[in-house]
């Protein structure tokens, strides 16, 4: 039951401003399942707010609008409140029909939250819905029903609900303790003379001179001979992701014409200010973003064009990419599939790792983690698909997450993470941007609330926002005016890389010769002084338990 983290030690970690002197709030339970079990775990959190009585469940009939003529399984839930998260799961069985995707739906007073969590539920056995939900205004009643997500009747068994609140404080307390035990790490310095013996009161001064976190965004050929833009991107960014220069449709607009003039100026930016870059992408399945004249080839002239693009790609940028988004969007469209078979995808995969077995191999698409409301691209509908893929021995070792958000959903998102991270495979947003509809102060608002959860969420390898700059406009979010001025989101961006790097550390060794602090992974930078003799080193943090131990000999 549960991987429920400890907090011992959590006030080691978390500024006196965060907490009080003691945090006794509730602790997230990130404990998820994806497979379809004999019985029913226990409830999460006890049941939490759910476990001081026996939940109410009753039988819930649609507005005229909704109704298929039958009543819905559903729980009520009393005296809700305005703004804060709700963590809620429940076991879900279908008792008779077909296997089917369930979505619970949340209606208030006034508002219908249309899915607030879904679940891949089977004839026979238990599946696990894990959601969540932030009320715009609070509730006195409010009904909490599920129902197949294609509308068809349904008769499902429920057991084991639980629904834990959390203040937006305890939220952020519990994201900032897996982000300190999970994004930093404990240093021990230890500085001795040449014959061992430890120096006490030495100064000590810690650089972090590079972050181990990638942290990134799309670029565009704007870039190029554009300095302003390139020092604000260097000073912020160590990952990269090309907005549409590598795509199918860019580098070879007319059939025979390959032309890599663009994405070699942009590759020759990042090896010199020495940015990692992921591969975006070397096929689209959407037909509208497939280049026009790949419309007109059938079998083996399309088998013959598919290859010479993996072949050219791939050929050319051999580990020059530490990721490929290999069929991008594949849970949305199928176009190489309806034309080459059903296998298609899978030997593109394959024919990938062949030519770059050191790249990391994604899935990438959207509405995963931005809404559960998309019946395509459902999180069990990846899941699913990925295993389809594993299971025939493809090299498939990355989930990659769009992110292309309106308004976020914090513990859903959560909720979401969650459960991808069962599959034990690094996690990616890839492509993280907030609607252009909103406006530039809300947009900010809700960037942090995404970021914020994609940080201190363990299974999270890297995160690349979706703002390539264009002087028209950017695709949803820009960062900054055409004169590289930061807008609010770019503020927010700003706000957060200084937040998770370690500042500037000094001090002096004490009565034992050593001096310790907590640092964000990365490189690192040391001067040490002690009389008249000083001393210069580096060394590396990576992710362990333990506390790094590091010496330095004067």
């Amino acid at each position: 039951m549960g991987n429920i983290i400890p907090f011992f030690g959590l006030l080691l970690f978390v500024s006196a401003s965060s907490v009080s002197t003691s945090y006794d709030g509730p602790i997230y339970d990130s404990t998820a399942y994806t497979e379809c079990k004999r019985e029913p775990e226990e409830p999460l959190y006890r049941g939490g707010i759910l476990s001081t009585h026996v939940p109410q469940f009753s039988s819930h009939k649609p507005s005229v609008e909704e109704s298929h003529g039958y009543i819905m399984p559903s729980l009520v839930l009393h005296n809700l409140t305005h703004g804060t998260i709700y963590c809620f799961s429940i076991w879900v069985r279908v008792v008779n029909g077909s296997s089917g995707l369930i979505k619970a739906t949340l209606q208030t007073e006034n508002v219908v939250y249309d899915c607030i969590g879904t679940v891949l539920a089977k004839l026979g056995c238990w599946s696990f819905l894990k959601g969540g939900f932030v009320l715009d205004s609070s509730s006195k009643l409010s009904i909490l029903f599920f129902q197949k997500a294609d509308g068809s009747d349904i008769k499902i068994a429920l057991a084991s609900p639980s629904l834990q609140p959390f203040t937006k404080q305890q939220w952020r307390v519990n994201q900032q303790y897996i982000i300190n035990t999970k994004r930093k790490r404990a240093v021990t310095i230890h500085v001795s003379d040449s014959n061992g013996g430890r120096l006490p009161g030495a100064a000590i001064t810690v650089e972090q001179v590079s972050k181990d976190f990638p942290f990134g965004s799309a670029i565009a050929k704007t870039i190029l001979g554009n300095l302003p833009y390139q020092n604000w991107f260097v000073k912020r960014f160590n990952a990269v992701v090309f907005e549409n220069e590598l795509k199918w449709y860019a580098t070879e607009p007319d059939q025979g014409k390959v032309d890599y003039t663009i994405p070699d100026q942009m590759m020759q930016f990042l090896r010199e200010n020495k940015l990692i870059a992921r591969g975006h992408n070397i096929f689209w399945e959407d037909p509208k973003y497939t280049p026009f004249w790949v419309h007109n080839l059938t079998g083996p002239q399309l088998q013959s064009a598919v290859s010479s693009r993996i072949q050219s790609l791939m050929g050319k940028y051999k580990e020059e990419f530490i990721h490929w988004d290999v069929s991008n969007e594949m849970l949305h469209f199928n176009f190489y599939e309806r034309r080459l078979g059903p296998d298609a995808t899978l030997h593109f995969f394959e024919t990938a790792h062949t030519f770059d077995p050191l790249a990391t191999l994604f899935m990438n698409d959207f509405n995963v983690v931005e809404t559960c409301c998309d019946v395509n691209s459902t999180v069990d509908s990846y899941i699913s698909r990925l295993k389809e893929l594993r299971k025939n021995g493809i090299f498939m070792d990355g989930i990659g997450l769009e992110g292309h958000f309106t308004i976020p959903n914090p513990p859903l998102i959560r909720a979401i993470l969650d459960k991808l991270a069962t599959l034990g495979i690094p996690i990616w947003l890839t492509e993280v941007d907030v609607s252009k509809t909103l406006d530039k102060y809300t947009q900010a608002s809700y960037l942090e609330d995404v970021l914020r959860e994609g940080f201190s969420h363990p299974s999270v390898n890297g995160i690349m926002l979706w703002t390539a700059f264009h002087p028209q406009g950017c695709y949803q979010m820009c960062l900054t005016d055409n004169g590289f001025r930061n807008l609010p989101a770019g503020d927010v961006v700003d706000k957060l890389l200084q937040e998770w790097k370690t500042c500037s550390v000094k001090g002096v060794t004490d009565q034992h010769g050593s001096f310790s602090f907590f640092g964000f992974l990365g490189e690192y930078r040391i001067s040490v002084q002690y009389g008249n003799k000083t001393a210069n080193s580096t060394f590396s943090l990576s992710q362990g338990q333990e506390t790094r131990h590091f010496t330095v000999t004067l």
